[in-house]
């Protein structure tokens, strides 16, 4: 009999990225502790720039104190890769899963994620594909769908993929897109120019493009939140 590796997924709605970061710490430190099993959040964010730990500020083209007047935060992480948006209108997910446990090295691990947003736009026929060398992410043609950042503490994922559903690519004007300068940012709205289902519908999808390239069969759905959200009160809207 096959082995089903079951994952449990966490729908989030709009939730504010420091609260979404605490969530991901206890999250991962419970999984190296065994108290969890391997985790999904699938959620969004208002206007919010990240940094990656190397640092790159000068990639963020508007001064901070701007960035109210803009609706948007900035906030400083440690995952992999350069400055990145986040906001309405994407879809975000956060694995929370053992690497050991399924047999996975840290670049293949990116390139189930490049895999996920590429499986993601072909359901609605747009052809995407991986960056270049030193381009990260996933491409239609020059133009950017989907940002990867993660981040693996003792074999433990955390951090993602944010995939561009119908995001206001204005904000993307404001940095150099994961440092890479003189490229195009678009969505899958801009790409398929028609009408897409409810954004439910599209992180549902996405899910299940997750699950099924990194092996996951039984998929949980929690219903409630997870205790840090339930005592921690966060600022938290579901569209």
């Amino acid at each position: 009999m096959r082995f089903q590796r079951s994952l449990e997924v966490w729908k989030l709605g709009k939730i504010n990225y420091l609260e979404a970061l605490k969530l991901q710490e206890k999250l991962v430190s419970d999984r190296k502790a065994h108290k969890i099993p391997d985790t999904l959040l699938s959620l969004q964010h208002p206007p919010t720039y990240t940094v990656g730990k190397r640092r790159t500020d000068h990639n963020l083209l508007i001064p901070v104190p701007e960035l109210e007047k803009i609706g948007a935060e900035l906030h400083y992480t440690q995952r992999g890769g350069d400055i990145t948006y986040h906001g309405p209108h994407q879809a975000i997910l956060y694995p929370i899963i053992s690497l050991r446990e399924i047999g996975l090295g840290a670049r293949k691990y990116v390139e189930k994620l490049e895999l996920t947003m590429i499986d993601m736009a072909s359901q609605y026929g747009v052809k995407a594909c991986a960056g270049k060398k030193c381009e990260t992410g996933v491409w239609v043609g020059d133009r950017k769908i989907g940002a990867i950042g993660v981040r693996i503490s003792s074999g433990i994922t955390s951090h993602g993929l944010a995939f561009n559903i119908d995001p206001d690519l204005d904000y993307f004007k404001h940095i150099v897109p994961c440092g890479i300068a003189d490229k195009e940012v678009t969505s899958l709205r801009r790409e398929t120019g028609t009408a897409l289902p409810s954004e439910e519908v599209i992180h549902e999808q996405l899910i299940s493009c997750f699950a099924r390239i990194l092996g996951f069969s039984n998929l949980i759905w929690k219903e409630n939140e997870p205790p840090l959200l339930d005592n921690g009160k966060p600022e938290r809207n579901v569209d």
